[in-house]
């Protein structure tokens, strides 16, 4: 009789580059949000539409068959225009619209394009922690090695020269935000001048993600491209949805020297190809309203944070109020708390309002253990009634 053999143990369903991501920490607090019944200020997104003429916009395209069908893959040739011209508006810089502008399904997908584009496997990416969480997923998916450059409470400046340190021959691209989520950390001229000085010296690509650039509540907002020498060394990337609120859009954008962004668009074309049809309409209207909306929207949500925080600050929270973005980070070890993480799984159930712990977006969860993200993109009302039920409890 022929011996037994065993079958071969199943293979993994998850590629192991994402298996340590999971589900993130977005949807769990979201579904908890749902579930109980809580205020929401964890995910950022606010609770009211943008303009009425922006959407009166996207309904027209959609009526006049405008997107439907499939757009051009670079993003409608109008879109890119108002890109191109919003760029030159605010900043002074220049390009070309059919050659240095690449509409995207929000910026993160921008961020995964770009990464995939331009790393190889082994590459360093230095980056700001805490991030975003699809900085780690997207430089994971490139076979990049991600290497965190840790900020530190109570103002999270970076530390240059430990960032200088942190370059090796392994190093090719640096993913800077500013203005700085989940921290509200804007990079100041000084800073900025520095990070591009280090840039040229060492050959290096910087990856820059600014969806908050009209969010600048303290200080000014400078697009690092805008330096001497990084020009042909950046990708920029932005989007729509925090400006306009519109985030359910998910129309955004790349803007870079030709070379660059021939290569972003090589891998964006695998990806979605194209997305928001008749959005790319109204947000090309949207780029063009007038000033007054601009500063209109940051004096309102600057308005809206320091409720929160001041809220916050009057529960015993120790409040590090944010330069920009529109997400206060917060401490609870005054609270008596030390698990931000634990915290906001039971705070929806002890008061009725959830947060975000800010320990998933460090590679050293005990550098931001006891740290705690709240919202402010939300209507003053709310605002004012989560800081009350926090209180009360």
């Amino acid at each position: 009789m022929a011996a037994m053999t065993s079958a071969p143990a199943p293979r993994p369903l998850l590629n192991r580059r994402l298996a340590e991501f999971g589900t993130t920490i977005f949807a769990e607090m979201s579904a908890l949000a749902v579930r109980t019944g809580a205020i929401n200020l964890g995910q950022g997104f606010p609770d009211t539409d943008g303009p009425q003429e922006v959407r009166e916009a996207a309904v027209r395209a959609l009526r006049d068959g405008r997107g439907n069908q499939y757009p051009p893959g670079p993003g409608i040739p109008e879109l890119r225009t108002a890109i191109a011209e919003h760029q030159q508006r605010f900043y002074g810089l220049a390009f070309d619209p059919d050659t240095e502008v690449l509409v995207t399904a929000g910026a993160t997908e921008a961020i995964a394009a770009t990464m995939l584009a331009l790393l190889e496997p082994g590459d360093e990416v230095i980056a700001f922690e805490p991030y975003y969480d699809s900085y780690a997923a997207s430089i994971a998916m490139a076979g990049g090695k991600r290497v965190p450059l840790t900020l530190r409470a109570p103002d999270f400046r970076p530390d240059l020269d430990a960032l200088r340190d942190a370059v090796t021959d392994r190093t090719r691209l640096l993913l800077l935000n500013s203005p700085h989520n989940p921290t509200g950390m804007v990079l100041t001229r000084d800073e900025l001048t520095a990070i591009a000085e280090l840039a040229v010296e060492r050959d290096l690509i910087v990856v820059t993600d600014e969806v908050y650039e009209h969010l600048v509540f303290d200080g000014e907002h400078i697009p690092l491209i805008s330096l001497p020498g990084m020009r042909e060394r950046t990708v920029s990337i932005s989007s729509s949805g925090k400006t306009f609120s519109f985030t359910g859009w998910k129309v955004g954008w790349v803007t870079a020297s030709a070379p660059l962004l021939s290569a972003v668009r090589t891998a964006k074309q695998f990806l979605t190809y194209v997305s928001a049809g008749p959005f790319q309409y109204a947000v090309a209207e949207a780029l063009r309203l007038p000033d007054a909306y601009y500063t209109g929207f940051v004096d309102d949500l600057r308005g809206r944070r320091d409720i929160l925080a001041d809220g916050l600050a009057e529960t015993g929270f120790e409040v590090f109020r944010p330069q920009g973005t529109y997400f206060i980070t917060t401490d609870i070890a005054a609270l008596g708390e030390k698990d931000g993480l634990a915290f906001c799984r039971s705070l929806p159930e002890r008061c009725g309002v959830v947060a975000i712990p800010n320990s998933v977006f460090y590679d050293d969860p005990d550098a931001g253990r006891s740290q705690v993200r709240f919202a402010f993109c939300k209507k003053e009302s709310v605002l004012r009634e989560a800081a009350a039920r926090l209180q009360r409890w």
